[in-house]
């Protein structure tokens, strides 16, 4: 899929000689001549936005990036703003041509400074973490974290500069549910990840003692065994809110000291897990910061690390891309079933995969999910797609790998770091503000505008791929230094203001009750 193709005029951007559409690089005025294209645009057409650039007959295809993103509900004109208003899904057929695309990878060397633990597994960050079983326990562990809160209490941890914080993952979920149904599954597979995630030196679990999420069965189903390191009580078993806390915070006190023990050192690269993002998505992001990332991922899997690549809704329309760089056909039709679940879920819950699109999404150019996923999946580079795995599975491949989550920024994320994601890489385009404690979540914007508006959120500016200031390897290298700047204990800017913890959110299917 190319990803740029020079247009004649500056003023708009031909992604592919096949497309039928341009993006607007600036704001276009009604009635502005476009000579190199022969194009006159018969209204005004806002920057990320796209033009027709022939006559589009109603029922017929629009393409971007050489692929279709949706067909005209009506017929468009070469000029023309071609957005919600004229375009329609529409079914057709797509190739999945399982590994015909697959390449050799020549590997490379980087390193990072890293935190190596006992058992051999690679920290990017040294926190002490606090989980809940239910929402129940949720204010009790938060009031437990707050205890340690540099920005409340700097003294709590100033003797241990090593630590990087504790943080309380809460959630709503943990009770009310089937006791062996696919819910309760997928929250206690979340839990487990972070419980032995290695940015976590040690991790505490509360409950409330009567939920449904018996800590006991917790453990039991997810081979986890109470240790030094991983620590649990309840509100019921202790004997209140107030003496929980107190308990809390005593135990959190026994565990400073040894985690404070860490030094950083030069590891491989091959310990990088990198989960991939994309929020607030505009028309730029699938010709800026995706792109660029993507880059960026070839060069950590040729380096041995692994990328996740995740938002099933958010690949739909774009899977064929995947399948066709897949090692095996089993692993391309992993990808193939995780789609058709998808399908079903959307027709059993009366909803519609093209409703993914938010409405900054479409503000900023973005008209239909086929679009949408184009886009996403140049997250991936051009890597060969070696796994595919269920929402917060363990990771356990290296190279570029597929995990089945909602295109839901927060519950997706929460997905990859459970499944050792040590690092977050989230691209946008309209100025998406998050982090993911335990992991460092590093922003990239895909153009100057939101760079420029945003600084204190933004780690890196993409922006320049547009107006040909930069290009996208550039900005590819770029931004794998900053993985390993940032994996090497650099803050991100994130971390500086203290996201992380509110932004845990498994995922919840299945009936409440």
């Amino acid at each position: 899929m190319q990803l740029i193709a020079k247009s004649g005029d500056p003023a708009v951007i031909r992604l592919n000689p096949l497309d039928n559409v341009l993006i607007a690089r600036q704001p276009l005025p009604q009635g502005l001549r476009l000579e190199a294209e022969a194009i006159t645009v018969r209204q005004p057409i806002p920057s990320g936005h796209k033009l027709a650039t022939v006559r589009v007959e109603q029922g017929q295809p629009l393409r971007r990036y050489g692929q279709i993103i949706g067909f005209a509900s009506q017929a468009i004109d070469a000029g023309d703003h071609v957005h919600v208003h004229n375009v329609q899904m529409g079914d057709f057929a797509r190739d999945y041509a399982f590994g015909v695309d697959t390449r050799s990878q020549p590997g490379s060397a980087a390193q990072f400074q890293g935190i190596v633990r006992a058992d051999g597994r690679v920290a990017t960050r040294n926190y002490i973490g606090i989980l809940t079983s239910v929402n129940c326990s949720a204010t009790v562990a938060r009031a437990v974290a707050d205890h340690f809160r540099r920005d409340i209490h700097p003294e709590a941890l100033a003797d241990y500069p090593n630590i990087d914080g504790v943080v309380a993952l809460t959630h709503g979920a943990g009770c009310a549910v089937d006791p062996s149904g696919e819910a309760l599954g997928l929250l206690r597979r979340t839990l487990a990840g972070y419980a032995v995630h290695p940015n976590f030196a040690a991790v505490l679990i509360i409950g409330l003692g009567c939920e449904t999420n018996q800590i006991e069965s917790l453990l039991e189903t997810q081979g986890l065994q109470a240790s030094a390191q991983l620590r649990a009580f309840t509100i019921q078993g202790i004997g209140g809110t107030s003496k929980t806390i107190a308990a809390g915070i005593e135990q959190v006190r026994s565990l400073l000291a040894e985690a404070n023990q860490v030094r950083r050192q030069p590891v491989s690269a091959q310990h990088l897990v990198v989960g991939l993002q994309c929020g607030g998505s505009d028309g730029y992001s699938g010709i800026t910061a995706n792109p660029a990332l993507g880059n960026a991922v070839d060069r950590l899997v040729a380096a041995g690390g692994t990328a996740i690549l995740s938002e099933t809704p958010e690949i739909y329309g774009a899977e064929h891309l995947l399948t066709r760089r897949a090692v095996s056909r089993e692993v391309g039709e992993k990808l193939v079933a995780r789609i058709r679940w998808w399908e079903d879920y959307c027709q059993r819950m009366n909803a519609e995969l093209n409703n993914n699109p938010s409405a900054g999404n479409k503000a900023g150019g973005l008209t239909t999910i086929l679009e949408k996923s184009l886009g996403a999946v140049a997250k991936a580079g051009s890597s060969n797609l070696v796994d595919v795995y269920q929402y917060a599975e363990a990771v356990r491949a290296q190279g570029l790998v597929f995990m089945d989550t909602p295109g839901y920024d927060p519950v997706s994320a929460t997905g990859q770091v459970a499944g050792g994601a040590n690092l977050i890489a989230f691209t946008t385009g309209r100025g998406s503000a998050y982090g993911c404690a335990p992991a460092p979540s590093i922003k990239l914007a895909t153009n100057n505008r939101v760079f420029e508006h945003q600084q204190e959120d933004m780690d890196v500016n993409c922006g320049g791929i547009a107006d040909g200031s930069t290009s996208i390897e550039e900005r590819g290298a770029y931004i794998f230094e900053q993985m390993l700047r940032i994996a090497s204990g650099a803050r991100s800017k994130s971390e500086q203001h203290g996201y992380g913890q509110n932004e845990f959110v498994p995922w919840q299917i299945g009936a409440v009750t």
